[in-house]
């Protein structure tokens, strides 16, 4: 209730009006039986046709105020638990922007999807539900006791006797519903995982013909999360048979005892339908209270799986009055780094050093699972190093405020990412208020000008999601393009040119000197054709420095590296460099 309670407080005028219209419908609810009830023993039963036309706009009034005050209760509940439920959504986005990939592998894309729809919906049910019966419940209960007591005590003790049996009943189901809450949940988890994986991934299923084991899978797990359905809602729909059968037996007992006391001469037969509009009232608040109780548990449910990842600290944290700038030199250092993932025993690189200036192109080779991804993925603080400092402009990363110190990075991922959008809007993603002039430059440079204007729109052509209508080069082109837009202090390029032709990737390389003359380049590559015109050449394995030069002092001197470069040259070719 704390968590749901810090978003409730952010709605306090809304709050106030809520309780107001609650009492405006609680007088309607209560006091049109009472108006009844004085209508047939002092209108009908004494022939007085001016008592009855009197309470009857009454009764109108009152039925007026509690339309008001049911629409406003409406409108009150909606408009607060539809606003917490935005802002909690809003908020585990934001907070999810901190996380490393560390805090990603650790809930699951799946469960992080889940946990901000769903989570956050079965809060939005609760809360609509609780700002409806939560004051109401104990109102209505307290008058309608009042009332029927004041009736008849003998009737209201019936009323007494069935109240605990009704409590005692919601509190079994609200214990059995919890797990099955929290299975449920998590099976939504795996249902929701299965079915991205199937659609990310539906040409690889296809090409394997692995569809009737994928579908298998997926049942089996929807199988699972039905079976947990099933089992709470048959929990839950026991609670209102019960509750009638109850109900009618508690009226069975009053009419028995009224019968009695009416022919006794001690109870008017208008205070009697009185009592039976009370007892409905006294009975379904019971029955509001015991609704509130029973959904709580899947709500306490989705509030701690939303709190965990709320409340979750990431590896890299922004540091307070962060540095914005540095000394303008220049420069890029590693200085004796090392690193291992949190969840690792094995270092992934071990004492790196070196150190760049503006200009220069620092490129990175070595076997797969050598660090070459991870190096480059130290420096936009993606992780912290173990050990160890990395310095830009002189000023260590963990200082650097996170905005100001990616602001001066563009980077090209490994694996090409692009939005739904325009193919404009994806350029303009580097840099949000870049000039057509820009767009198209960059575009040019990145070598993929030619094939934009061969499509359609043009530039104002449609990426769809996934980007499946360009290929793996075009998507690469476009990254780039999108990273050269906004003029960076440091480009990183990691393995951006794998898809690239030859040709192609020549002209984007004599392109890129021209543009980055200011800047620090790092480029982690395959080819020895795509970094042998770097200033720095290192050669890494199993996360360790084995070389460290140019091309040709590497040839000479580091024999992993022309092991690497006569698996792509001949040996004539190599000693023509």
């Amino acid at each position: 209730m704390r968590f749901i309670w810090h978003y409730l407080k952010k709605y306090k005028k809304l709050g106030i009006i809520n309780v107001i219209s609650v009492f405006g419908f609680a007088l309607v609810e209560l006091g049109i039986p009472t108006i009844v009830a004085l209508m047939i023993d002092n209108g009908v039963m004494n022939n007085d046709a001016g008592y009855i036309y009197k309470m009857g706009a009454v009764m109108i009034t009152i039925s007026i105020i509690g339309v008001c005050g049911t629409i406003l209760l409406g409108y009150c509940c909606a408009k607060i638990s539809t606003c917490i439920t935005r802002d909690i959504r809003n908020d585990i986005f934001e907070k999810v922007q901190s996380f490393t990939a560390y805090e990603f592998n650790r809930f699951g894309v799946s469960s992080m999807i889940t946990r901000t729809a769903n989570d956050a919906y079965q809060i939005q049910i609760f809360v609509n539900v609780l700002l409806r019966t939560a004051l109401m419940t104990p109102v209505m209960f307290v008058a309608s006791a009042f009332m029927t007591a004041k009736a008849s005590i003998p009737l209201s003790m019936v009323i007494l006797a069935t109240i605990p049996i009704i409590i005692l009943g919601v509190v079994y189901v609200a214990k059995k519903s919890k797990p099955l809450s929290t299975n449920q949940q998590n099976s939504l988890d795996s249902l929701n995982r299965i079915s991205r994986e199937n659609i990310s991934g539906i040409r690889v299923i296809r090409a394997f013909h692995n569809d009737a084991h994928e579908q298998d899978r997926f049942e089996a797990t929807n199988e699972q999360f039905t079976g947990y359905s099933k089992k709470l809602f048959k929990l839950m729909s026991l609670t209102s048979p019960i509750f009638f059968l109850l109900m009618n037996l508690a009226v069975l007992a009053i009419f028995w005892v009224a019968a009695i006391l009416i022919e006794q001469g001690s109870l008017p037969v208008g205070q009697l339908v009185a009592f039976m509009d009370y007892l409905f009232h006294a009975m379904f608040s019971v029955m509001l209270f015991c609704t509130v109780f029973m959904q709580y548990p899947r709500a306490e449910v989705s509030a701690k799986r939303i709190e965990e990842v709320l409340n979750t600290k990431p590896l890299v944290e922004n540091p307070k009055n962060g540095v914005k700038e540095g000394n303008h030199e220049g420069t890029l250092e590693f200085d004796h780094v090392t690193f291992v993932y949190p969840d690792g025993e094995e270092a992934i690189l071990k004492d790196i050093s070196f150190r760049a200036k503006k200009g220069e192109t620092i490129a990175f080779i070595g076997s797969t699972g050598s660090g070459k991804s991870t190096l480059v993925n130290l420096i936009p603080r993606f992780y912290d190093v173990s050990e160890g400092h990395i310095y830009i402009d002189g000023v260590d990363l963990r200082d650097y405020d996170l905005q100001a110190l990616r602001s001066k990075l563009g980077i090209i991922p490994q694996k090409a990412v692009l939005f739904s959008g325009t193919i404009e809007d994806n350029i303009r993603f580097g840099k949000e208020h870049a000039s057509e002039e820009e767009i198209v430059e960059a575009a040019k440079i990145a070598q993929g000008y030619d094939f934009i204007m061969d499509k359609e729109q043009q530039f104002k052509e449609e990426i769809t999601e996934g980007a499946t209508n360009v290929s793996g080069g075009q998507k690469q082109r476009l990254s780039i393009a999108r990273a050269l837009v906004r003029k960076a202090e440091i480009y990183i390029f990691d393995d951006s040119f794998s898809a690239l032709d030859f040709k192609t990737d020549a002209n984007l390389r004599k392109a890129l000197k021209r543009v980055t003359k200011d800047s620090i380049v790092m480029v982690v590559a395959q080819r020895i054709a795509s970094i042998m015109d770097a200033d720095q050449i290192i050669v890494l394995n199993e996360g360790k420095m084995i070389g460290h030069g140019t091309h040709k002092e590497l040839l000479k001197n580091c024999q992993i590296y022309r092991e690497i470069a006569l698996s792509q040259f001949r040996e004539e070719e190599l000693a023509n460099e």
